[in-house]
């Protein structure tokens, strides 16, 4: 079993930044693609960006290219995801999840989410 935990979520205001750390509990975290999504509130969860289990290949949503990075330390077993020029359509529940074969998923493991807000 794998757990997942957020954590970096928060206030800020538009063009600053944050970033979120996704710690992972299980031996399989570094064998297998990381991603995160976002939902908000009436919509569907979305495809943030996503990393494979070496972190050599790497995928984004069309949102949030340039803008955003993923990327993952195997040894920490933790993926991060630094979100620069953050916007007020950003401001969402951002999930982790792990699990997969591939960077676009499907995911197995899901985190509790952690709420990020941009106020503009």
């Amino acid at each position: 079993q794998v757990q997942l935990v957020e954590s970096g979520g928060g206030l800020v205001q538009a063009g600053g930044s944050l970033r979120l750390s996704c710690a992972a509990s299980g031996r399989t975290f570094s064998s297998t693609a990381m991603g995160w999504f976002r939902q908000t509130p009436g919509k569907e969860r979305e495809f943030v960006a996503g990393i494979s289990s070496s972190g050599g290949i790497t995928a984004y949503a069309d949102s949030v290219k340039g803008r955003f990075t993923i990327s993952r330390d195997n040894a920490k077993n933790t993926v991060y995801l630094q979100m620069n020029s953050l916007k007020p359509e950003d401001t969402a529940v951002y999930y982790c999840a792990g699990g997969s074969r591939r960077i676009g998923g499907p995911f197995d493991y899901w985190g509790q989410g952690t709420q990020v807000t941009v106020s503009s």
